[in-house]
């Protein structure tokens, strides 16, 4: 009986300390002590791949296809020949302008012949003024009708042309959804296919609104901004990271009022062509800044979109708002005010601290 008490006394005694043990407030904690430091901060953006030059490949005149000279993704050069339509009723256009070309120079030999003569019988007395008149009204309306009948045979000419249709620029080709025996034309919206000139890539990307405008208060315009850009990273879609460095080429200017950011532009050499139009990736931008305060992420928390942090004022949390820059690496902030060198702030687990309650730096902490 007696054993039997003794265990339940060291249960309850157990259950107790758990208990106190439970509801004791942590007080250790990593601690730093605010230094001014240089640092290169990264921060990424979501962004399209483009082809410098991205051509819609559309007839000007209708017909049926008669070739496809390409296939997709094919590499093709400037000029080079990608598609051809039947050509049979231009062709035939092309004989009859000729044909009335033919007939429209008779017509204005016939029409100076008797200019000439009615000049020479008009010189003798022969014949009147108006007779004279006349004649040479005929002969400048044949002229005109040979005029006319040679602009018609230039037409049929560029129409015969327009059923070659080759590539605008060197690039790579894009899908071909029509197939020989398809009859196609100018409506045609999305065309025949695309050639994007991929030998340099744009990148399109979005700043927000306070790195455009601190930008431009460093360096005082948007030209002089762009130009102190440093070289730029583009990591894919698939986690890779594209060997060669970009620039940042332009930015727009333009504050989107829906999304309240700036759209901005980087370039990408792209002679192997391992860049494809189309793609999707993040653009990732150095920053580098001497003498700032940086302080951990985990040294804040939030209320209301203010950025906090516990200074440690006599070995208690004194929480105080402090202004940061928008742009992060992830891990850290730079603080712009709010802090001063040489005070002690809680560097991690802010979240978890109370307003004046005691600190103890963990072992180890600076």
């Amino acid at each position: 009986m007696r054993r039997i008490v003794w265990l339940m006394g060291a249960a309850l005694l157990t259950m107790g300390c758990h208990q106190q043990e439970e509801g004791k407030v942590e007080n250790f904690f990593e601690t730093m002590t605010v230094t001014r430091t240089d640092i290169v901060s990264e921060q990424s953006y979501p962004a399209s791949i483009e082809g410098r030059q991205c051509v819609k490949i559309i007839p000007r005149v209708e017909g049926y296809l008669r070739s496809v000279m390409v296939k997709e993704g094919q590499h093709v050069r400037r000029g080079q020949v990608l598609f051809v339509l039947d050509q049979a009723s231009y062709l035939a256009e092309v004989k009859a302008a000729a044909a009335n070309v033919s007939v429209a120079e008779a017509s204005v030999d016939h029409a100076q012949l008797n200019y000439d003569s009615r000049k020479n019988l008009h010189d003798e007395g022969i014949v009147s003024d108006y007779d004279l008149k006349s004649a040479s009204t005929a002969l400048a309306m044949a002229r005109a009708q040979a005029r006319q009948a040679r602009a018609q045979l230039e037409t049929a000419r560029t129409n015969l042309s327009y059923t070659v249709l080759r590539s605008p620029s060197d690039g790579v080709v894009g899908s071909l959804p029509y197939r020989v025996g398809d009859y196609v034309g100018p409506n045609l919206q999305d065309g025949l296919t695309s050639v994007a000139d991929s030998r340099e890539i744009h990148v399109y990307f979005s700043l927000t609104e306070q790195v455009v405008m601190s930008r431009l208060k460093d360096y005082g315009s948007l030209e002089m901004a762009v130009a102190a850009f440093p070289a730029v990273t583009l990591k894919l879609a698939s986690g890779s990271t594209y060997p060669k460095p970009g620039r940042v080429e332009s930015i727009s200017g333009v504050v989107e009022s829906s999304t309240g950011s700036v759209s901005a532009r980087a370039v990408f050499p792209n002679a192997e062509g391992l860049l494809l139009s189309g793609g999707s990736g993040s653009i990732i931008i150095p920053y580098e800044m001497k003498q700032v305060i940086a302080i951990p992420q985990a040294a804040t928390f939030e209320i209301q979109d203010k950025v906090y942090v516990y200074k440690m004022v006599d070995g208690h949390a004194r929480s105080a708002m402090v202004k940061v820059l928008p742009v992060t690496d992830g891990q850290r902030y730079v603080v712009t005010s709010g802090l001063s060198v040489g005070e002690t702030i809680v560097a991690a687990g802010a979240s978890y601290v109370k307003e004046g309650q005691e600190i103890h730096p963990k072992r180890g902490a600076k």
